[in-house]
C-alpha cells in the first residue's frame, strides 16, 4: 500500500519534471529545427511517464477498496 503510493507520487513528480523540461527546451528545439539539427524527442518521455503514472494511480485506487 505505501509502496504503491510512493511509486505514484514519484512518477507524478517525474512526469511534471519532464513537462517542465519540455517547455523549457522549446526555444532550443525551435532554433535547432530552423538550423536543420534533429532534437531530443522529449514527447516520448512525457508520454511514457504519463502512461506509467496513470497505471500506477489506477492500481493504487483499486487496492484501496
Amino acid at each position: 500500500m505505501v509502496f504503491e503510493r510512493l511509486r505514484s507520487v514519484t512518477l507524478f513528480a517525474l512526469y511534471q519534471a519532464a513537462l517542465l523540461t519540455g517547455i523549457l527546451m522549446l526555444p532550443v528545439a525551435m532554433v535547432a529545427r530552423r538550423v536543420g539539427l534533429p532534437f531530443l524527442p522529449v514527447h516520448r518521455a512525457i508520454g511514457r511517464l504519463g502512461d506509467a503514472y496513470e497505471r500506477s494511480r489506477e492500481f493504487a485506487e483499486s487496492t484501496d477498496e
